[in-house]
């Protein structure tokens, strides 16, 4: 039981509602990046008291629905050059 103890406390505690820094943790993005993210709309968030908040439930909802849109899409060579309009 003492171990079990021990060994809970190496596991972060992941809740359901977590403030900005703890999502950026467990979207292993950095703080500033979540909170542009927040701000524009691309993440689902809430604000609490005029602070950021994100339900880790709806952040894994919406990691689900970017990782079939990103399946779905053709691969893309990064060293393609766009094409380019003809001037006339």
């Amino acid at each position: 039981m003492r171990i079990a103890a021990r060994s809970n406390l190496l596991v972060p505690e992941v809740r359901e509602v977590m403030d900005i820094r703890q999502a950026s943790d467990y979207l292993g993005i950095s703080p500033d990046t979540l909170y542009k993210y927040a701000s524009e709309g691309f993440v689902p968030a809430f604000k609490l008291d005029n602070r950021w908040r994100f339900k880790r439930s709806r952040l894994d909802e919406w990691m689900d629905r970017q990782s079939d849109l990103q399946a779905g899409e053709p691969a893309v060579d990064p060293h393609q050059k766009k094409p380019v309009k003809s001037a006339m």
